[in-house]
This record gives C-alpha cells, sequence and structure tokens, in this order.
C-alpha cells in the first residue's frame, strides 16, 4: 500500500515523496521546518500552483511580485480592494461589495470601496511590492485578524469586516491606533490570499504564551491571540527612550513579515 502524506493545513492527502500539498500549495512536512524558536515559513503558494476553493481554482504566477489568477465557476466570487487588480475577462462582471462603517472606515486610512467579481471568467490580482502571497485556509466558525491593505483577494463564503486595536497609537507612530481587517467563516470553509513584504513566517502560541513583535513585521493572527503594547524603556547615559512593541499573547497563530512595512495613522 502506498504511504500518503498529509498536509498539516488542509489536512489533503498527497503521494510520498511530495514537496508540497497538490491541493492547497502549502509546504509538506514542516514539522522538519520549524525553527529552534518555533517558527516556520507560513503556507505561501509557490510559482505556477494551481488549488481549487468552492468550485473555482486559484494559481500563483511568478515569485518576486506574485500574480493570483483566479478562474472563478458561475456562483463563486471573490472580493479585493479595486486598486488590486492587474486585468480581467472582460465578461467578468465587478461591483462593490457591501461595507458597514463606511465613515470610519475612510478616517482610518482604510478602503472604502472594496470589489466584488463574479464567475464565471477569470481575474488576477497583485500588489504592487515584492513579497509572498501567502493562503489561509478558514475552516468552518474561524477568524482571522490581518493587518490594514495586505489582504489581497477573498472568497464570496469569507465575511469581510474590521476592528480597531486600541492602545496602539504609540506602536504605530501616532494617530488613531491600528485597525485590522476581520475575516470570518460561518458554515462554509473560505480562503484568504495576503501579500506579505519580503518573507513570511508562522509561530503558534500556547494558552498564555506570549511574544513581542516590531509592528511593522505583523500580518496576522488568530483571533484568540490578544494584542496590546508593550513599552520598553532604554537607558542612554542621563537619557530614556522608549521602544515600542505589540505583545502576542496566545494561543492561536502569529505571522509576521520579514520587511517591515509601518502603518501610517491619519
Amino acid at each position: 500500500m502506498m504511504e500518503r502524506l498529509e498536509c498539516q493545513w488542509c489536512h489533503a492527502q498527497n503521494p510520498e515523496g511530495s514537496r508540497s500539498c497538490e491541493h492547497c500549495g502549502a509546504p509538506l512536512a514542516t514539522a522538519a521546518l520549524v525553527s529552534d524558536s518555533g517558527w516556520r515559513e507560513a503556507p505561501r503558494l509557490r510559482d505556477m500552483v494551481r488549488f481549487q476553493f468552492s468550485n473555482s481554482t486559484c494559481q500563483v504566477e511568478g515569485e518576486l511580485v506574485p500574480v493570483a489568477e483566479v478562474d472563478l465557476s458561475a456562483g463563486d466570487s471573490v472580493i479585493f480592494e479595486h486598486h488590486a487588480m492587474l486585468w480581467k475577462d472582460e465578461s467578468v462582471p465587478v461591483g462593490v461589495y457591501p461595507l458597514g462603517g463606511g465613515l470610519k472606515r475612510s478616517l482610518a486610512g482604510m478602503p472604502y470601496v472594496v470589489t466584488q467579481a463574479s464567475g464565471p471568467g477569470r481575474v488576477a490580482l497583485s500588489r504592487d511590492a515584492p513579497g509572498e502571497v501567502v493562503t489561509l485556509l478558514l475552516h468552518p466558525s474561524m477568524e482571522v485578524d490581518v493587518r490594514e491593505h495586505a489582504f489581497l483577494v477573498a472568497s464570496h463564503t469569507v465575511r469581510y469586516s474590521f476592528e480597531r486595536v486600541k492602545g496602539l497609537a504609540n506602536v504605530v507612530h501616532g494617530g488613531s491606533g491600528m485597525y485590522l481587517d476581520r475575516f470570518v467563516t460561518s458554515g462554509e470553509p473560505g480562503i484568504v490570499l495576503l501579500h506579505g513584504y519580503g518573507n513570511v513566517f508562522e509561530r503558534t502560541l500556547g494558552p498564555g504564551e506570549k511574544i513581542l513583535v516590531e509592528p511593522g513585521g505583523y500580518l496576522y493572527k488568530d483571533s484568540s491571540v490578544t494584542m496590546t503594547a508593550r513599552q520598553l524603556n532604554l537607558r542612554t547615559g542621563l537619557l530614556h527612550r522608549g521602544m515600542y512593541m505589540a505583545e502576542m499573547t496566545g494561543p492561536g497563530r502569529v505571522g509576521i513579515q520579514s520587511m517591515y512595512h509601518h502603518h501610517v495613522s491619519e
């Protein structure tokens, strides 16, 4: 009987010797790819890997500035910030995805309009920046929080809203604090693709376990992970200098990007 490798991300079965999941593109045998401190490469879609969600498919093309090409079936749709659309088939209709809190979003510097594309047909999305496309497969009743302007595309089965993290004004260099995109699934699974600057790494925290993260490096977290401001006081001679970090407390996953991208408050 042939041995199979189970994907630690989507739990699909793969032929022995496979290096990436044939279903979602995540790296296999991730237990062997974890650093001593517990970090592993986030499950990114590698060049030309194709995977299926609902009745549609997505394929990532390129590595320096990757493009996610989505082939939508009839009845399926995806949402994205309008400036992330690189191209689409002429026949693919696009419209406005209904959002709440429009004024608050505008004042916070978040996108006031989110676009929805519906199948059948193809649409391609990319960010105008180098990095990785990271895949978050959400099982039913899951919630993840993503730094603003990081999400590339999400399936129609995911509900999109936003949350404000209070007390992080100093962490993000002044202003109104940090606003996070929140993605929630209900009775169906969903998928969210993120663009991370540089390389993206993920760590799973145990209950009560804490780490301090450079705020510009934060990319995503499970909603079960709390995030608060933490000031480190540094003494240099007679002067005191404060360094602000984001304190993450488990349980749950935390994703970081190696190229800092600081939030700029309005």
